[in-house]
């Protein structure tokens, strides 16, 4: 019998779930990442049935010196090297308490379907530009929502976690309970337990506006212009990004979008139709629009605004912080990003933060807050390899050209794949989250995509 038949043999006599280890037809599909550039190079995959098949798969690691690495759909990758890579989709359940403005989610349960049963109440939670990843990944990372303007980063707003702990026992997670791994989990990721479930704030969302508009990318200039309009006196309520977009040229696309270099705005504004007419009016103003899809929605949809891709690709992602975005900046921005297209780039965007994300208070956790009012976030899609050179070549020119605005950190729930916890945190606070790894995990049995000790 060979390592991985001896592996398979005794992880079937631990864990209910399903397991798979190299050699099994089904591995490398169970072991692949979102970002399908990402080889995650792991000793086995094992889908957890519930919370106690969690805590004994923990036990058991801990034993066998094997690191576990949680991951419910693969939105985090990393290379995770010869750790036991846990998928939760089992852990699914949602339960929504309207009554507490309450939300009881599995640590496999995506958003869509989160704001689908909370939308029935007229509530929502703080998602962000796309749906389709768990609710419990995008918190655990802090958690920059499209009403994190209005309400700040998801993380601070979980009231509790279930998780298994490095001994592999099961425990709830208060603010009263263990103030210290409380405030790790918020906004420090998967480093210091597995959580299995968590429960947090819902808020109102009866009147809710979004949508996209979309010009051709020569109109670039004057949404911009209107963009940093918009954004210098913007209620809280009122969250606004602008984009660069190239479309590819897949037949699947409708055809005014297949093939389009293209300039956006994408909005939400927790009020009524009327309201957001008038703090949007400069957009009206730019002519030649060929799409505007704002109106009254359902929180259900708000994944529908950027439709974001829901199928794994091979991609690069990079983010930065900005202190400003004045005139000198935009137009060294749209130099840098163009002109006529960001092509060998998917996507470059500015989304206006602030707000609430910007004022730090005593209960926040590791996630903080963020005094940058802008952030830049940029996509490349790699469907060859060769892109790959192109595509850093770009990014790295339009870094370039806005580093008079650059503040030197990025949020860590933005961080490509082989970044560290150090571009996320101040040192006081990267300081305290090795601390409690130390103390909790002194054997690392759990493995984070941006583990906190390099």
């Amino acid at each position: 019998m060979n390592d991985f038949s001896a592996l398979r043999s005794e992880l079937r006599k631990v864990v209910r779930g399903q397991v798979h280890v190299a050699g099994d037809a089904g591995f490398d599909a169970a072991r692949s990442a979102w970002d399908t550039s990402v080889e995650q190079r792991v000793r086995a995959v094992v889908e957890v049935a519930d919370a106690a098949d969690a805590a004994a798969l923990v036990r058991y690691a801990r034993e066998a010196g094997i690191g576990v690495a949680t991951q419910p759909l693969g939105h985090a990758p990393s290379s995770f090297d010869d750790a036991i890579l846990v998928r939760t989709k089992h852990l699914s359940d949602i339960q929504i308490l309207p009554d507490q403005r309450l939300a009881k989610v599995g640590s496999g349960a995506l958003w869509t379907d989160v704001l689908a049963q909370s939308a029935k109440h007229g509530l929502t939670g703080l998602a962000g530009s796309t749906t389709h990843v768990s609710a419990t990944g995008f918190t655990l990372g802090g958690g920059v929502s499209w009403f994190g303007r209005k309400h700040g980063f998801a993380a601070n707003h979980v009231r509790a976690f279930e998780v298994v702990d490095a001994d592999g026992v099961q425990r709830r997670v208060t603010a009263d309970s263990d103030p210290d791994l409380f405030w790790a989990l918020r906004g420090g990721g998967g480093d210091f337990a597995l959580v299995t479930s968590l429960e947090f704030d819902l808020f109102p969302s009866h009147d809710l506006y979004g949508g996209r508009i979309l010009w051709p990318a020569a109109r670039a200039r004057e949404v911009m212009a209107a963009f940093r309009e918009v954004t210098a006196s913007a209620p809280e309520e009122l969250s606004t990004w602008f984009s660069l977009i190239q479309f590819p040229p897949f037949p699947e696309l409708p055809e005014p979008l297949r093939g389009l270099s293209a300039v956006a705005i994408d909005v939400t504004y927790l009020g009524a139709t009327e309201e957001a007419a008038g703090l949007l009016a400069a957009f009206d103003r730019v002519p030649g629009a060929i799409m505007d899809t704002r109106g009254q929605i359902s929180a259900a949809h708000l994944g529908d605004i950027c439709a974001e891709p829901t199928e794994p690709t091979a991609a690069v992602i990079r983010t930065e912080l900005l202190t400003h975005v004045d005139e000198e900046i935009s137009t060294a921005l749209l130099t840098a990003a163009g002109p006529g297209t960001v092509a060998p780039m998917a996507v470059v965007q500015v989304r206006h933060l602030g707000g609430a994300l910007s004022r730090a208070a005593d209960s926040d956790g590791a996630c903080g807050h963020l005094p940058e009012p802008y952030l830049l976030f940029m996509v490349g899609i790699l469907p060859f390899p060769e892109l790959a050179g192109p595509v850093e070549e770009r990014r790295r020119s339009i870094v370039r050209a806005v580093a008079p605005a650059l503040s030197g950190r990025r949020p860590f729930t933005f961080l490509g794949h082989s970044e560290s916890a150090e571009s996320a945190f101040p040192p006081a606070t990267l300081d305290r989250l090795r601390a409690i790894k130390t103390a909790r995990d002194p054997q690392s049995v759990f493995r984070s995509n941006h583990p906190v000790h390099a």
